[in-house]
């Protein structure tokens, strides 16, 4: 079974000018990859960060430096617009990757997944550091290159090759994984 996360496509990860220009066309190749989800009946969950006021969720070098980001209930934690929410399940967390200090595993055993696609941002930040974790809890790993985004495309490109050789982690578009899911609406002939 695969599973499909959808990384931090929250509002304030697009207020840096290197991902804004980015947004619509990460939104539009996540809410694909989404739908084929949702026409191949398998499943998806919504990752997104949110901190609490009170410094108990902060990480490190935002108690370094003082500063909090992404405060639960502000509008910089909510979906970017347009993105595809409603009856797509939700998980919360506070650091880079989606598996620390979440049920993110316990969910995937539960739906007896063995492969992870991930998608959303950063490339090179929570996105790579969620398919490491991954990795080290038995899933394979598949990136999905057009509907992952970073305002640090070398560092973005760097941890890939990185992750993809010593990991043995694939990076499909999002018509291959739409082919991969079984999506029918997808055309034998699109994207090989």
């Amino acid at each position: 079974m695969i599973a499909v996360l959808i990384v931090d496509m929250q509002n304030a990860f697009f207020e840096d000018p290197a991902l804004r220009g980015q947004r619509d066309g990460l939104t539009t190749a996540c809410n694909a990859i989404l739908a084929a989800v949702a026409n191949a009946n398998a499943k998806a969950l919504l990752v997104k960060t949110e901190h609490e006021r009170d410094k108990s969720t902060w990480t490190l070098n935002m108690l370094d430096d003082d500063q909090g980001f992404i405060f639960r209930g502000s509008e910089q934690a909510d979906f970017v617009p347009g993105l595809e929410t409603e009856g797509v399940p939700h998980l919360l967390k506070t650091r880079d990757s989606a598996f620390f200090g979440t049920d993110l595993l316990l969910r995937l055993r539960n739906w007896d997944v063995d492969t992870v696609v991930l998608a959303g941002v950063s490339t090179h930040n929570c996105v790579a550091q969620t398919g490491a974790d991954a990795f080290a809890n038995n899933f394979r790993v598949i990136y999905a290159s057009d509907a992952t985004g970073s305002e640090d495309t070398e560092a973005a490109h760097a941890i890939q090759d990185i992750l993809c050789k010593e990991y043995r982690q694939r990076i499909l578009t999002v018509t291959q994984i739409q082919k991969l899911l079984g999506d029918p609406s997808v055309g034998p002939n699109a994207d090989n």
